[in-house]
Parts: structure tokens; sequence; C-alpha cells
């Protein structure tokens, strides 16, 4: 039997963080309140149990309005993660409504998304009407923490980044080349050194791709920067730009043998990070289950 003395504990609602939300959204409570369809009694009663279960304000009232305080700027920073947690969850669950059953939540860095997965994929997805991929292109970094937090079923990173504690099988070699127009640059010898490049203006893709964000990273190894004429979407347009004589760029082995171009040279990088593997991978020491488990054998047979 419970105790006269005990308190049953107030449990935060998702519509109470709309409510917060709304809110502070309005900048007030009576126009939040109006906005989620409750009257200014019932939103300042909710707003009160809501603080009183944190055990602290959220927000500072006065005559011109409020103001939200260092915790409630916490809290709505949590409910819009919470909202769009929930909007993936729907998502999720219309799949299922739809007869979709299985949905693989595959995260990798560009070489993989761009130049080895399209065909593999594809040839997966047309026997498996009941499957659907949910895939993200992330830094080999990014797609390390992604799995590590358990936000993938499945990962493909370049094999410079630790790989501890997770579960890895090769997927593919994918050294990087330098490619130039034939015209402006014709490095000596069978390979360049990375350094000899920054002397050049470069075409790439945009900074927040994998591959930029990795070439940044070693550049800064001389205290330099890379020096982009234009950054464009795809391994195409680089391959184009280069031939017309725009700069010089870096990618994967791969793409330069699939946009061959008469325009163009092709040089290995002498530097040892150059000459990389992709890696399937997933989180912890077991193997992936059900649908995840057949791609990432798929991917495993196909890939190399």
């Amino acid at each position: 039997m419970a105790s006269r003395n005990s308190v049953t504990p107030y449990r935060i609602s998702t519509f109470d963080l709309h409510l917060f939300a709304a809110i502070v959204e309005a900048g007030s409570i009576t126009r939040g309140a109006g906005a989620m369809h409750l009257s200014l009694a019932a939103a300042s009663t909710r707003l009160q149990k809501l603080e009183h279960a944190l055990g602290t304000a959220l927000l500072h009232r006065s005559k011109l309005g409020i103001r939200m305080t260092d915790a409630g700027r916490a809290l709505l920073r949590h409910a819009g993660r919470v909202e769009r947690e929930l909007e993936i969850l729907h998502a999720e669950m219309a799949a299922y409504a739809h007869g979709i059953r299985s949905t693989i939540r595959l995260v990798c860095n560009t070489a993989a998304m761009t130049e080895h997965l399209p065909p593999l994929i594809g040839r997966f997805l047309a026997g498996r009407a009941d499957v659907d991929i949910d895939l993200r292109e992330l830094g080999s970094q990014d797609v390390l923490l992604a799995m590590r937090q358990e936000q993938a079923d499945i990962g493909i990173v370049a094999d410079y980044v630790g790989t501890e504690g997770l579960h890895t099988r090769l997927f593919a070699e994918d050294d990087l080349v330098a490619v130039f127009p034939l015209a402006a640059f014709r490095p000596a010898g069978a390979g360049v050194a990375f350094v000899d490049l920054l002397e050049h203006p470069f075409v790439g893709l945009p900074a927040e791709s994998g591959l930029s964000r990795f070439l940044q990273g070693r550049t800064m190894q001389y205290g330099r920067g890379l020096h982009y004429r234009v950054r464009v979407r795809s391994f195409d347009a680089v391959i184009s730009l280069v031939a017309d004589g725009v700069g010089i760029a870096i990618v994967p082995a791969a793409a330069a043998r699939r946009l061959a171009h008469a325009g163009i040279g092709v040089s290995r990088i002498a530097d040892a990070w150059a000459a990389r593997r992709l890696l399937l991978c997933t989180a912890g020491d077991a193997r992936p289950e059900g649908r995840a488990a057949e791609l990432f054998d798929f991917l495993a047979r196909h890939g190399a």
C-alpha cells in the first residue's frame, strides 16, 4: 500500500514539450496557449507542473513577455530532438503500414556513396520488395560515431580511422589519386607528393563532404589550406572542370577510371594515406541480424 506521503511523479509528455516550444515561439504564454488550443489557465498549469517536475524555472516572466532561462534553452534543444525522433518513428511505422517490413540504416563515406554502392544497392533491392535502405553520406569519423551510438545498422569507412570495438570486413580498395589537366600540369615521376599539389588551384566537392573534410585535415599538417577555385556536387562535374583546365583534383581511383577523359592525366599520390581500403562495419563484435545481415554479406561478397 502506498504511503500517504508518497508523491506520484509527474512525467513529461510530448504535449508538454510542444506546448513549451509553442510558448517560446509565440513569445508569450497566452499566444502559445492559443496555438495549442488551450486556455491560458490550462497552459499555465501545465507549465508550472513541468517546472516543478524539473526542479527549475524554464522562463523569466515579465510585463514585456517571457525570456528563457538556461534550463529553458536546454529543454528546447531536447524538445527539438524528441520531435525529430518522433517524425522518424512515424515515417518508419508508416512504412510498415504500407507493407515495407524492413528498413536498413546504412551510413558511408563519399567514395562509397558515389562510386561503389549505387550498382550494388540496385541489385540488392531489386529482389527484395519488402526492404528499404536509409542511406546517408558522412565523413568516416562521423560514420564511426553513428555506429557507436547505434544510429545505423551498417557503416562503411576508410581504413585510416580506428575501428576498435566494431566488427569489420573488407568492402573495396579505394586509393585516392590526383587528376590534372594535361595541358597545364604534368607531375614528374610515377607519383606525386600531396604537399607538392598544394601550390596549385583545386576543384573539389562541397566543404561538408567527407572527402573534402578529410583532405582539409591533411593540409593542416602543413599549416596550409587548399585553394578551391570552385566546388561542385559530383565527381562527374569535378573531372569535367579539371579537363577544362580549371584546376587539379583528388578523387577516388574508381571515379578516375569511370570518368577517364582525353583531357586529363592521373597520378598516384605518394603519401601512405592515399592507399586506402573501405571497410564494412557494425557495432560491437556481433554480426547484424535479419535483412541488415543479408546486406552486410552481400556487400562483403560483391564490393571487393
